[in-house]
């Protein structure tokens, strides 16, 4: 699915007018019908409903949302903010439509009036500010908005395209928006849904498809996409019946130190279990007899150091992939040998955790990174890497700027872990869930994806499909034992299903 800005999505509608034909009215009143069937299939219709209005088209919306829900026997009242002199044209129809039919439905608030608080058990539907908004709330409408907000905990929000004071495609951190439960949203999904300093204001975001033209949709360029399982079916690839163990490829995975080996049996147990064809492990001395006992399959090469990782006596080439970071620490011995690694071996790498760390340390050290390598840093370590952000917005342009200026795939793992490659394209996850934020995780992610890269998928195909099966895995675990009782041995042994769902 593609995320179009505010101004793309007016050109879709403006596209959509001219070639169905269908006018803007109608269009209108598509959104008010899919929003008004979500509303009814979620709340009986003894409901009271308080719709907010603004004065352009989302207010419209809302007018229209108000007269269909009478239509279908909820006692809808709409509350029409009068925040600017002039209404917009569809607006105008619609508030016209309504006092034609239900005059008594129809409140005027000019802008001087506080909002009474609703009686109890009244739902309340945000429909004031749209994606025309270009700068935050200010003024009257500012206190309405912090009004509404005072007004959640009592009462169940449901924001008409996006919460009001939300800039679609900017960041709204320490701005006036409406905090709501639920968002409907109409064909794609804004770039503000998926920032996490938004987390909690949009609530649960809803999708309707109201109809937009489908050839504006494919011809549309845009860098910002969301991974849906779609896609990832058309990446994975069905194994050849006539396959062996080399088809699948050698990777070498650098991992463990000790007390953490724990990080490297994480790793390697989740590269097998993702389908690659011989494994081995790079480890301490302390991490031999771990690994043999706790991952049979692994084979196990063994640094000259007891306690952390130093330097390689095979030569790495020999290896299709090399996944390197969980838990090596961050010892002097083991930057001297990440750098080494980083000089001799030019293939497409995955470096997480503690590797992350000494490459953010060394200054100089990132470029010795492999074109096409996957990086995988959290959000302290992606600062580590390249800096503080204002915002989530900034932070995302600082993501795209130096996947395509290096060369390299990067995500910043969240809620919507952000994909960013060297054509400048940006995907969003959004498989997972909160039991997922637990340590080791992330390691059970690079051995996944050093597993994809080791069967032959391209750099770019093994971060979407492995995000997304990762996440997956931990949806289903979620499912079974719940999002508390989730660890990372879960997502392990649910990678399984995740696979027999994109075969079925």
């Amino acid at each position: 699915m593609k995320i179009f800005t505010a101004q793309q999505i007016r050109e879709a509608d403006a596209y959509t007018i001219q070639h169905l034909p269908i006018s803007s009215l109608d269009l209108m009143e598509r959104a008010a019908g899919a929003c008004t069937s979500w509303i009814c299939k979620h709340f009986m219709p003894n409901t009271s409903v308080y719709i907010y209005c603004g004065m352009g088209n989302n207010g419209g919306d809302g007018l229209a949302i108000t007269r269909l829900l009478r239509n279908r026997g909820y006692n809808a009242h709409a509350y029409v903010l009068h925040h600017s002199e002039k209404a917009s044209a569809d607006h105008a129809a619609n508030r016209e439509a309504l006092l034609q039919k239900y005059p008594e439905a129809l409140h005027d608030l000019p802008n001087t009036t506080s909002i009474q608080e609703p009686p109890a058990n009244v739902l309340i539907v945000d429909a004031i500010l749209g994606t025309g908004l270009s700068r935050p709330a200010d003024g009257w409408i500012a206190g309405i908005i912090h009004q509404l907000q005072a007004l959640y905990a009592a009462h169940t929000i449901i924001a008409i395209d996006l919460p009001s004071g939300m800039q679609a495609d900017s960041s709204s951190l320490n701005t006036p928006v409406v905090k709501a439960h639920h968002t409907l949203s109409f064909e794609f999904y804004k770039l503000a849904f998926l920032f996490p300093e938004n987390a909690g204001i949009s609530g649960e975001v809803h999708i309707l498809p109201i109809g937009l033209h489908p050839d504006y949709i494919e011809q549309t360029p845009t860098p910002f996409h969301i991974s849906e399982e779609s896609l990832i079916r058309t990446i994975y690839k069905p194994r050849s019946p006539f396959a062996h163990k080399g088809t699948y490829g050698h990777a070498l995975l650098v991992a463990g130190s000790e007390g953490k080996m724990g990080a490297a049996i994480l790793s390697a147990k989740s590269c097998l279990r993702a389908g690659v064809g011989l494994l081995s492990c790079h480890v301490p001395k302390c991490g031999y007899t771990i690994i043999q006992i706790a991952v049979p399959p692994a084979m196990c090469i063994v640094d000259e150091q007891y306690d952390h990782s130093s330097g390689f006596q095979t030569d790495p080439s020999k290896y299709k992939v090399i996944g390197i970071g969980p838990g090596i620490g961050t010892a002097a011995g083991t930057a001297w040998a990440l750098e080494r690694l980083l000089e001799q071996y030019r293939q497409p790498m995955v470096l997480d955790a503690d590797a992350l760390n000494i490459i953010a340390a060394t200054p100089g050290l990132i470029d010795k990174v492999p074109k096409g390598s996957l990086l995988t840093p959290h959000p302290k370590e992606f600062e580590r890497l390249f800096g503080k952000t204002a915002n989530n917005r900034e932070q995302l342009q600082v993501l795209s700027h130096n996947a395509v200026e290096k060369g390299l795939c990067i995500l910043l793992k969240g809620r919507y872990t952000a994909m960013a490659f060297p054509d400048g394209s940006i995907y969003f996850n959004t498989t997972g869930n909160p039991g997922m934020a637990t340590g080791g995780s992330g390691d059970v992610l690079t051995g996944i994806l050093t597993s994809l890269l080791s069967q032959g998928y391209n750099s770019k195909d093994a971060m979407l499909m492995g995000v997304y099966i990762h996440g997956l895995a931990g949806d289903y675990a979620a499912e079974t034992l719940s999002q508390e009782a989730l660890t990372p041995e879960d997502i392990i042994d649910y990678l399984g299903k995740s696979f027999l769902r994109l075969r079925a």
